[in-house]
């Protein structure tokens, strides 16, 4: 087999239902639809984590996020959580002879603390096992609004240095926020992203200076895609592979002007039309530059799908006009511990290799280090000790996937998905969140769901299988217990 190259596209809380080739009916994405008409989609592929920063450290180390206390949502300026002597799925590709970028969202944290926007960054993705990097730092609702550029914030003025604080109170008496200049605001804030205001648009956390340095969120998108797109062609006799972090849908939800206003959905439906627009340049460039047919391109998402996350973008009452459900038959979301929290859509597309084809194997994204690692020949040593090489099943060549799926909600709670069944251990906590409205399904009971007959996950039928509870509670355990050795 020869080495392809590899792009993996991790959109940013799109949900299970949101792709029209998993059935929903809201916005449009053929071009995503397409890779499923040459590639695999899984009906059964997982993220670890119903939030971004887990997840994706996941991703990028073959672990599983407990292993690492830091894997919460992080705030903007917090340090980088991925270790520069840890194994990584860039440097497996590094050590194949690739090229290696990142390109796209972040949010795993830069520098090694008391982090200075104005000077060289000592910690970053390119520490990490990308030999480029094209970032924001965080998330598109948090400061800094600035691209880092491998270590340097790109557009730095001297004169007009970058201050970041994530304070409970603005420290900045000379700059407008969202609490003290509603005014301002061109889209209002439902809970949080009170603090500075970005392109008319409140955020978390206070930035100060750096006014050259902003970005304009409608220009997001094609910036990152022309950066791939450079990347990809700054050496095409060498393979690469590209992590490329879409930020779509995250809030807040602003559109190109080619988009806005498109979808009938509001901005979340605009943005996932301005995201699959974005997949079908990126296939149509390869296509040009004929590197098609030996690209393997891998598009999924984070964690599930939530309507409001923190503006007032009338997204809850557009799908509800719309019939569409974000997470389609799913029950939960976005920091929920039911299935649609961390069961995402998950397509593989390898033009000269795959067939079209659905999948019902068990895949989570942790596998992709130990997959990709065997496909190349490379040894992992004690590198990713929760990835498991799945390569045939990602490949569309075997129904056996993983035994068993592990991943865990917000609050640190898990659940194990084994063959038709998940099961949740008990956690405390609110049922039900009522500022993103979403079901978290913490109990204090122990729940148990047949996924072959009750993929809602409505009936729970721990009472009536208490050796299989009893069992996966234990197998819970284990894993928690089990060391970071292979």
């Amino acid at each position: 087999m020869s080495n392809p190259n590899v792009i993996l596209l991790i959109a940013d809380d799109l949900g299970y239902g949101d792709l029209s080739c998993y059935g929903g009916v809201g916005a449009p994405t053929p071009n995503i639809d397409a890779l499923c008409e040459q590639g695999v989609r899984f009906a059964d592929g997982y993220s670890t984590s119903a939030v971004c920063t887990p997840a994706r450290y996941s991703v990028l180390t073959g672990e599983y996020p407990f292993r690492n206390p830091d894997t919460h949502i992080l705030p903007g300026d917090a340090p980088c959580i991925i270790g520069k002597e840890q194994g990584t799925l860039p440097k497996i590709f590094q050590k194949a002879g690739y090229r290696t970028a990142a390109i796209g969202k972040w949010h795993l944290g830069l520098g090694s603390g008391d982090l200075d926007w104005n000077r060289p960054i000592s910690h970053t993705p390119n520490d990490v096992g990308f030999d480029y990097s094209y970032i924001f730092p965080a998330t598109n609702d948090r400061v800094p609004c600035v691209y880092v550029k491998d270590r340097l914030v790109e557009n730095l003025d001297e004169n007009d240095p970058i201050e970041v604080s994530y304070a409970r109170e603005c420290p900045y008496d000379d700059i407008p926020t969202s609490e003290r200049n509603p005014e301002l605001l061109r889209m209002r804030h439902s809970n949080g992203h009170n603090n500075s205001i970005v392109n008319d648009v409140g955020r978390i956390g206070f930035m100060r200076g750096g006014e050259k340095a902003v970005w304009r969120d409608e220009d997001l998108a094609e910036r990152f895609l022309a950066e791939a797109e450079g990347f990809i062609k700054a050496d095409p006799d060498k393979p690469f592979f590209l992590y490329y972090a879409l930020h779509q849908p995250h809030v807040p939800r602003v559109p190109n002007e080619r988009f806005a206003g498109k979808s009938g959905l509001g901005p979340r439906g605009d943005v996932i039309m301005e995201m699959d627009d974005c997949v079908g340049q990126l296939t149509a460039f390869l296509e040009k530059e004929g590197l098609l047919d030996n690209t393997i391109l891998i598009f999924t998402s984070d964690n599930g799908p939530v309507l409001d996350d923190g503006y007032m973008d009338d997204a809850e009452r557009r799908n509800t006009m719309m019939q569409h459900r974000p997470a389609g038959p799913l029950r939960g979301g976005k920091y929920s511990k039911f299935e649609g929290g961390a069961r995402i859509p998950l397509i593989l597309s390898w033009k000269s290799h795959t067939r079209p084809a659905v999948s019902h194997a068990l895949v989570s994204q942790v596998d992709f280090a130990a997959s990709f690692a065997s496909m190349l020949g490379v040894d992992l040593g004690d590198w990713a000790p929760d990835s498991r090489n799945i390569l045939d099943a990602l490949l569309g060549e075997s129904i056996q996937g993983r035994d068993e799926i592990f991943a865990e909600a917000v609050n640190k709670s898990h659940f194990l998905r084994r063959g038709k069944w998940t099961y949740m251990e008990p956690s405390a906590g609110p049922a039900h969140d009522y500022v993103t409205n979403t079901e978290l399904g913490n109990s204090l009971d122990h729940q148990l769901y047949n996924m072959d007959y009750d993929i809602g996950q409505r009936t729970n039928v721990a009472e009536l299988h208490p050796h299989l509870v009893e069992e996966m509670s234990a197998r819970i355990a284990e894993i928690r217990a089990s060391s970071r050795t292979r």
